[in-house]
């Protein structure tokens, strides 16, 4: 059995493990046991009514979370010419075509999302190795196989995020620092959470959100009541 510290024995104190709270709840309590000494990253879990088995019921998206995520993200952009300039006007931290190809497979990684073009997808295939297990392989899912490089790489900066589903049907998103204020943390919970109704595969039946939770860092988790936060996210989508 796992042994916890002190920090997360008295975290644990404060939530009843047998409550289903409103998300307005949970990240009231989850900003009072963040006490580490650095900016816990909030984490939101999700247990959805799927079966990750079926191609029919993959659950896979973005979302721009409204406040980002409190962290710098570094962009590499594989493009050319025009939308190499593109790239670099909208921020880019690295941008280059075939050099960048080879300077990746040389082991430069020094970086956190990766956008390309679609015309440099030819060369940026052959990194899938390398950037594959990193998650780092461009997808046009995702957004990141893209003519408009420039809108990229400005979505991404201002803290677009991506979920999908693992094989246990769950989704693991973060949402932001334990700084940030609470109505901060709860517009990006609420956006998260209508972004995933939105990917509901219509080949899934019964109860979509079935488990939700809310966690920082270094403590313990907080389960919430799946029908109010669905009644959140409505209410944002209004």
């Amino acid at each position: 059995m796992a042994r916890h510290g002190k920090r997360y024995v008295e975290a644990a104190k404060q939530v009843n493990r047998d409550a289903a709270y409103s998300p307005e709840e949970a990240i009231a309590i989850v900003k009072k046991v963040a006490t580490a000494r650095f900016p816990e990253t909030v984490e939101v879990a999700m247990k959805l009514g799927v079966d990750p088995k079926q191609a029919d019921q993959q659950v896979r998206g973005t979302v721009v979370l409204p406040h980002g995520l409190g962290k710098t993200v570094r962009v590499a952009v594989f493009a050319k010419g025009e939308r190499a300039r593109e790239a670099e006007e909208a921020g880019a931290d690295i941008v280059g075509a075939e050099d960048l190809v080879e300077k990746v497979q040389q082991g430069f990684l020094d970086f956190d999302v990766a956008v390309a073009t679609p015309d440099m997808m030819g060369q940026v295939g052959r990194l899938g190795r390398i950037l594959g297990p990193r998650g780092l392989m461009p997808n046009p899912k995702t957004g990141t196989v893209t003519m408009e490089v420039g809108k990229a790489v400005r979505e991404i900066k201002a803290g677009k995020v991506e979920f999908r589903v693992n094989k246990e049907g769950c989704i693991n998103v973060p949402i932001g620092k334990a700084n940030f204020s609470e109505e901060a943390l709860l517009a990006n919970f609420r956006a998260l959470v209508e972004a995933v109704v939105r990917a509901k595969p219509a080949a899934a039946k019964g109860t979509y959100l079935r488990k939700i939770a809310l966690s920082t860092t270094m403590g313990p988790g907080i389960r919430l009541d799946p029908a109010k936060a669905l009644a959140a996210a409505v209410e944002r989508a209004g």
